[in-house]
């Protein structure tokens, strides 16, 4: 049995080396340049509930754009936390932004993936982009987004973000976001659009053409879907348009959580949609103890005189595997190499994750998130 899972370890983990190392060749960053020929009218819509603390920054670094033919909606959705004022504040009246009042959210809809429609209903722009309230800009980055579309034309540009970590827990969870992408999706199946489920994004930036996005029908097409980023990615894919990913490279920066709670909480409302239920979670959960947890234990139980199948040696390399997947997309994604030395902790604080989410699906039906249920 121990031989059994140190081969599916050996196969895992030999994979994550292999699609990351073609990542490192074909997931493009994000480059500063001027954007050529005629300048489109952009969009830039935030969703915003209870982001008084995050918005200000925000808001300033989007009026601050090198890049001015745009405009910047943002639709407040009931907070209680003055968003609208401190939003409005931030702008200095500058003209180009708009503070919608969000309607109430209809049936069979998400909070957030309304918002994101009512926004799209009231923009006027040829390009369309999403972005969270903790997102901050630098001032050339809409240049950058904007050279990225136009070089790939691309459909719809799903940006992951630079991740600001500052907490452990932070440092010990976020950045595993980035190894899922790196380590696991092959960057250049998910350009082609074949394979549709091969299809990934980060809520916190996504672009669109218009054409593209009401050819899928926007955000209604994922109105149930908690993971609304990645439906909509799949959504492009499947009807054979272009859809791109690209790292943001610091031009685009976000500090999604603050602490343990907010993080644990952040990753409980999505992590069972992500893994496909309640049994994908189960089955996943034990396929990352096994691959960065189980070579660990095998690798003290070999240089303690204990039986190890093959060699103590190969548990090491294991080990070391497991520490370059981590260290490596770490650095790819701007964080910090040196907590890889911590990924068994970090695999033990995503199992408390994955508890939080199943007890909210077996007490209340669904994640929480902002006081509210986040299933329709």
């Amino acid at each position: 049995m121990t031989a059994l899972l140190l081969t599916i370890a050996s196969v895992a983990l030999i994979g994550m080396l292999l699609i990351l190392l073609t990542n490192l060749h074909s997931f493009p960053n994000l480059k500063e340049g001027e954007v050529s020929g005629k300048s489109a009218r952009v969009s830039v819509m935030i969703p915003a509930r209870n982001e008084a603390a995050v918005i200000g920054e925000s808001v300033r670094s989007l009026l601050r754009q090198s890049y001015i033919r745009m405009e910047l909606l943002i639709l407040d959705d009931g907070s209680e936390d003055g968003t609208e004022e401190v939003a409005v504040e931030a702008s200095g009246d500058d003209e180009r932004l708009r503070v919608i009042c969000g309607s109430p959210v209809p049936r069979g809809w998400l909070a957030k993936n309304w918002a994101c429609q009512q926004l799209a209903e009231q923009a006027d722009g040829e390009i369309l982009v999403f972005a969270d309230a903790d997102v901050f800009w630098h001032r050339r980055a809409l240049d950058a987004l904007l050279c990225e579309m136009g070089r790939t034309d691309a459909g719809m540009l799903a940006v992951m973000p630079t991740q600001k970590t500052v907490s452990w827990p932070e440092r010990l969870c976020v950045p595993l976001m980035a190894l899922a992408i790196h380590a696991y999706l092959p960057a250049a199946a998910v350009h082609r659009p074949t394979h549709p489920l091969l299809a990934a994004a980060n809520g916190q930036c996504i672009a669109f053409t218009r054409a593209v996005y009401e050819g899928i029908n926007g955000h209604a097409s994922v109105k149930a879907n908690v993971l609304d980023d990645i439906g909509l990615a799949r959504r492009v894919k499947g009807a054979d348009l272009n859809l791109r990913m690209v790292e943001a490279d610091g031009l685009i920066t976000c500090r999604m959580y603050r602490d343990w709670k907010t993080v644990r909480e952040g990753y409980a409302k999505n992590i069972v949609a992500g893994f496909g239920g309640i049994a994908g979670l189960f089955a996943g959960t034990v396929f990352h103890w096994l691959v960065f947890l189980v070579p660990w234990g095998l690798l003290g139980l070999g240089f303690t005189g204990g039986r190890v199948p093959w060699h103590p040696y190969w548990a090491l390399f294991l080990v070391g595997a497991g520490f370059c997947v981590r260290a490596v997309t770490a650095w790819r994604t701007g964080q910090r190499p040196g907590d890889a030395l911590l990924l068994p902790v970090s695999v033990l604080l995503m199992t408390g994750i994955a508890v939080q989410a199943v007890w909210w699906h077996w007490r209340y039906g669904g994640p929480l998130w902002k006081g509210r249920r986040a299933v329709p």
